[in-house]
């Protein structure tokens, strides 16, 4: 073995030693990690160098997973040059869309076949030929580092500014897991409101579980009472970040970004979407087809990879949850027994004349509220009056345009015509006979009315006497 090789295992093992012991905690060993990061060591060749944490903890996993081999340097072989065809085709992609970068384009390289390329030569590449630069202008943000221990521990979540879609802006809620960096809920909405930030936690209950908590902004959304009493009911903390410091939600800005290079930037070079369930469909085929399946840089496995070590969450029944997304609001109740909600009235019990009630409803349907009082259910609220049949903020999407049926009406009549005509001329050209063809049918019409023409007009000068018909045999009679 090379000596400058051992000599670098020999260092590595020096280094992550104390963290193979297995009696530690993962508490116990992530504040070890930190203190041997936060520590200059005498390197190799004898000079001090400084380790990352994320360095530490790949070479843990490769000395468990091959012991001190694996710690040994790979050979570095003299890297090829990448063909000018891939590198050419590189830059059209990149000019076509300045906004991908060098692993998008790369991925792109990939899937349409013309070849495989790392998306760090493609960088180098890029800023040799000036179009590697941020769409943006600002440079990256340096984020600090904290991870939970296991799944469901912390849900991240925000709102990111879409394209346009059909002539209207589009808003995405995502929600991240903090440990497997799983997309546990998401939703384009054309509103950056409460209804959609439920809309997005609700798919991720319902398709993962309840998280122990919920991590989010001081955005009008997030901090909706309405928001706030879903969380509540089913058991979940919410914990507001500190104004002014996104880097405290720095993986789900992380995410962000990775939307806008790999997703939006492909959206925006096929023209586009045509409406909002069409995006849906597309976002979610990419979450689950790439970003879920795609080796995570920071975790160093996909994230479906590691969400199959992680603990499994309790799911709601079906009750459960459409108790904690119905939406409520407190009224008292007036002396003629009857409460109002966004210019509706309802009648209740006379025995809650006075008291304050809280009624309980779907934003989406005003019509049926229940009644109660102190936790506990007082009956409906009777319509009296109704003026609103959903929340002011219940919004329906708008609908998506209806396709074209692909049926030209005037088209198809035109060619039903068309082809009677032709039919309609067939036969008359079969009527002549079989002993005629097409020159002869003329010939016969032309003598026609040759013949037509030799004849005497009856109108100007009578019948002739040497005509030959039936007067001939009496003329001839009489002259006899």
């Amino acid at each position: 073995m090379d000596p400058k090789r051992q000599a670098a295992a020999l260092f590595r093992y020096s280094l992550i030693r104390e963290l193979a012991v297995s009696e530690l905690t993962p508490a116990e060993r992530g504040a070890l990690v930190a203190a041997l990061a936060a520590t200059d060591h005498a390197g190799p060749d004898g000079r001090r160098v400084t380790v990352s944490p994320v360095t530490l903890r790949r070479w843990l996993r490769a000395w468990r997973a091959g012991g001190f081999e694996a710690l040994v340097p790979a050979i570095r072989h003299q890297p090829t040059r990448t063909a000018a065809e891939i590198l050419a085709a590189a830059e059209v992609l990149k000019r076509e869309a300045p906004k991908r970068t060098g692993a998008q384009v790369a991925r792109s390289l990939a899937e349409a076949g013309v070849g495989n390329v790392s998306a760090r030569t493609l960088q180098r590449h890029f800023a040799r030929a000036g179009l590697n630069t941020r769409a943006d202008g600002r440079p990256p943000r340096a984020l600090g580092r904290f991870e939970t221990t296991e799944f469901g521990a912390m849900w991240t979540g925000d709102a990111l500014h879409g394209p346009i879609v059909a002539g209207r802006k589009v808003y995405l809620f995502a929600f991240i897991d903090d440990w497997a960096r799983i997309i546990t809920g998401w939703r384009w909405g054309l509103s950056e409101d409460t209804l959609r930030l439920e809309a997005a936690l609700r798919r991720g209950i319902e398709s993962r579980g309840v998280p122990e908590r919920v991590f989010v902004d001081n955005g009008s959304a997030f901090v909706c009472g309405q928001f706030h009493r879903a969380l509540a009911v089913l058991g979940v903390r919410i914990v507001h970040s500190t104004p002014g410091h996104a880097a405290s939600r720095g993986k789900i800005e992380r995410f962000f970004r990775t939307v806008r290079g790999q997703f939006m930037v492909e959206l925006e070079a096929r023209g586009g979407s045509r409406d909002l369930g069409e995006l849906n469909e597309l976002f979610g085929a990419w979450v689950e087809g790439v970003y879920h399946r795609g080796k995570h840089s920071e975790i160093a496995e996909a994230p479906i990879e590691r969400l199959k070590r992680g603990r499994r969450l309790r799911v709601p029944t079906p009750a459960e949850l459409r108790e904690a997304f119905l939406w409520a609001e407190r009224r008292t109740v007036t002396k003629t027994a009857s409460v109002s909600l966004f210019s509706n009235h309802y009648e209740v019990d006379p025995a809650l004349v006075g008291a304050q009630v809280e009624l309980v409803f779907d934003p989406f349907d005003l019509t049926d509220i229940e009644v109660r009082y102190q936790g506990r259910v007082m009956g409906k609220a009777v319509p009296r009056h109704i003026g609103r049949h959903t929340h002011p903020q219940a919004r329906p999407e708008a609908a998506p345009e209806p396709r074209a049926s692909g049926i030209d009406y005037l088209g198809l009549v035109a060619a039903r015509v068309a082809a009677e005509e032709s039919r309609r001329i067939g036969y008359a050209t079969m009527a002549v006979g079989p002993d005629t063809g097409p020159g002869s049918h003329g010939q016969a019409e032309a003598a026609s009315l040759a013949a037509i023409e030799e004849r005497p007009n009856d109108h100007a000068g009578g019948p002739e006497r040497n005509q030959p018909g039936l007067f001939d045999g009496a003329e001839g009679g009489r002259a006899s």
